[in-house]
């Protein structure tokens, strides 16, 4: 497949993501990082110096799209290949024709799209060719290229990271489709409709396009009926539920699903779940507070509510959705069951308001490290009392500064595990002063 090839010819019938894929660096939108001004990666492309290239990001953020505009920039013969519909015996093929081209003077760019569905044996078949200058190998990969792509192999590319586009990036997109002569040239659609096309994509434009063609050719508008917003709802399958990620509603939908998780309310907090979830909420904005709620609200009265809700993430993000929202939904039920205590956001509160008005409090002598003779004689460690050579394994040594001795920050709930820790406190406080007593009555 030559560079030529990859943009001319396409059918007016074509799907309308391959219409308007980008030609050029200058006409991506989103991954600023990679596509803009003065970046390296663009920098690379325009000089002409391509070096082998994994490129890492989730469905529709523009791994192909790069590749293709990669392939009418430099001076090189390009080659798309799937490693989901070929296998080796076609690489090794396209390895022969390279091989060929380079003797003539001529350049191979492989691109293997979803590169990860190569056993990493498989993958070796790629490495001598991209050692020895006879291909020059660009990856894509949606899944984590430090356990996807064999090792060797990657020690022999630069990984670039796309990111999924942001609503305003996939919005530009749309509204360049309106009047691009390859999308939909004049059609007319309101800004509302537009705003839910790029709010249902979650970041993927590839589904944004798709949802656009899908709603125009069900509705047949016409380019003098604008496309409301209550079209495409309908057209979309579901009602889609009034929600501004940016606005007022946004905040108010979160503020009810945290408060009914603190209210121990798990029927409350389903149902603001699957509002915002329903709405357009990306799930890791969900998580992001479900993972903060554990810490501030739930805390040590359940200690496991932290990594049920780590697990919760991981299970979404390896099932996705819809399947993966279930994992989010069980955690969010644990947490809404689960006692409930502030008390360590509390305590570090105080901390950090004793730290604020008494900044660089030196440490005590007798904790200080003390590596040297000198620092030793200066008293550094001097009358430390290792714990574990108590028999109660608890030594009643003052370890805050001198300014704050006896201060309390941490005041656990009688909730949950936090019970005992509390009973836990109370007995060493009870052999810290026994501890103290038995000092006085015998003076070393």
């Amino acid at each position: 497949m030559s560079a030529d090839d990859l943009f001319d010819g396409l059918a007016p019938d074509a799907p309308l993501a391959d219409r308007m894929r980008p030609r050029t660096l200058d006409e991506v939108f989103g991954q600023a990082h990679l596509a803009g001004p003065n970046a390296p990666f663009r920098t690379l492309i325009e000089s002409d110096r391509i070096p082998s290239l994994i490129f890492w990001g989730p469905p529709g953020s523009g791994k192909t799209t790069l590749a293709r505009v990669i392939a009418t920039t430099t001076k090189s013969r390009f080659v798309a290949f799937s490693a989901v519909t070929a296998g080796i015996k076609e690489v090794r093929q396209v390895v022969a024709r390279a091989r060929e081209e380079r003797r003539m003077g001529k350049r191979t760019l492989f691109f293997v799209d979803e590169i990860h569905r190569f056993n990493k044996s498989q993958q070796d078949a790629f490495l001598p060719h991209v050692e020895d200058g006879t291909i020059i190998l660009i990856g894509a990969t949606t899944e984590n290229p430090s356990f996807e792509v064999n090792a060797a192999l990657l020690s022999r590319s630069r990984v670039f990271v796309l990111n999924p586009l942001d609503e305003k990036d996939i919005k530009a997109l749309l509204q360049s489709t309106c009047i691009d002569e390859r999308g939909l040239p004049g059609l007319a659609i309101d800004e509302e409709a537009l705003d839910l096309i790029a709010r249902a994509s979650e970041g993927d434009a590839r589904r944004a396009l798709n949802t656009l063609e899908t709603v125009v050719a069900a509705a047949s508008a016409s380019k003098t009926e604008p496309l409301s917003i209550d079209t495409v709802r309908d057209l979309l399958g579901h009602k889609t539920l009034v929600y501004d990620k940016s606005g007022e509603e946004h905040y108010n939908l979160i503020s009810a699903f945290h408060k009914s998780m603190r209210g121990s309310n798990p029927h409350a907090t389903l149902y603001w779940l699957a509002r915002m979830m329903e709405s357009g909420e990306h799930p890791h904005y969900i998580l992001r507070r479900m993972v903060r709620f554990a810490s501030e609200d739930v805390g040590n009265a359940d200690p496991r509510a932290l990594s049920i809700t780590l697990s919760a993430r991981e299970a979404y993000d390896f099932l996705g959705s819809p399947e993966g929202d279930l994992a989010i939904a069980q955690a969010a039920v644990y947490l809404a069951t689960a006692p409930k205590s502030n008390a360590v956001y509390t305590a570090y509160g105080e901390v950090l308001n004793d730290i604020q008005n008494n900044p660089n409090l030196p440490v005590p002598l007798h904790i200080r490290n003390a590596p040297t003779k000198l620092m030793k004689n200066l008293g550094y460690g001097k009358n430390y009392q290792y714990a574990h050579s108590d028999p109660d394994g608890y030594s009643p040594q003052e370890y805050l500064p001198d300014n704050l001795k006896g201060r309390v920050y941490y005041r656990p709930t009688n909730r949950g595990y936090e019970k005992h820790i509390q009973d836990l406190m109370a007995w060493w406080e009870e052999l810290r002063s026994q501890k103290s007593e038995s000092r006085i009555q015998n003076p070393e």
